[in-house]
């Protein structure tokens, strides 16, 4: 069973803006080849891998159902969806380093609210309203991880359960 982390965005801005950002911050920071571009990136059936090989795609969300997990659990509906599939031949944890590195700029670049998850089981980052909260497991947040962070931001677990 593969391990997929998807970074859902509500945002005014496309997933063709969201893949060319994403791109240039991957490039930036030697996680993807000079190559990779923002086209590949969102084009759909094309498989873009980090220096790790993470696999990584982004999309344009279609309209969710009012029982989306997101939409029920956490009161947004995300636009754009960036989903990081975790390679078989390098260290889970390693991939998981790369994704904050690309995640943690990316939103320092796109509006809205956002939501970072394993499977919709555990939440890694929830922007709401501004305001960014990481999960209180130090294992999912250990220092160098929290030292990607340069926003302002609180420690809190939140769930997508509809109460």
């Amino acid at each position: 069973m593969a391990i997929e982390y998807d970074l859902d965005i509500a945002t005014g801005s496309s997933a063709d803006a969201v893949a060319a950002w994403l791109t240039e911050i991957g490039k930036r920071i030697g996680v993807f080849d000079a190559s990779i571009t923002g086209e590949q990136l969102a084009a759909k059936g094309v498989f873009v891998y980090t220096s790790l090989g993470t696999c990584v795609t982004v999309i344009q969300q279609r309209p969710p159902h009012p029982w989306d997990p997101i939409v029920a659990g956490l009161g947004f509906t995300p636009t754009v969806d960036v989903g990081f599939r975790m390679g078989k031949e390098t260290g889970t944890s390693d991939q998981q380093d790369d994704m904050i590195r690309l995640v943690a700029p990316l939103l320092e670049r796109v509006d809205g609210d956002a939501v970072l998850h394993f499977q919709f089981e555990e939440i890694w980052l929830l922007r709401k309203n501004g305001e960014l909260s990481l999960n209180e497991d130090d294992d999912l947040w250990r220092p160098q991880r929290l030292a990607l962070i340069s926003q302002p931001y609180r420690r809190e677990t939140h769930s997508m359960d509809v109460d």
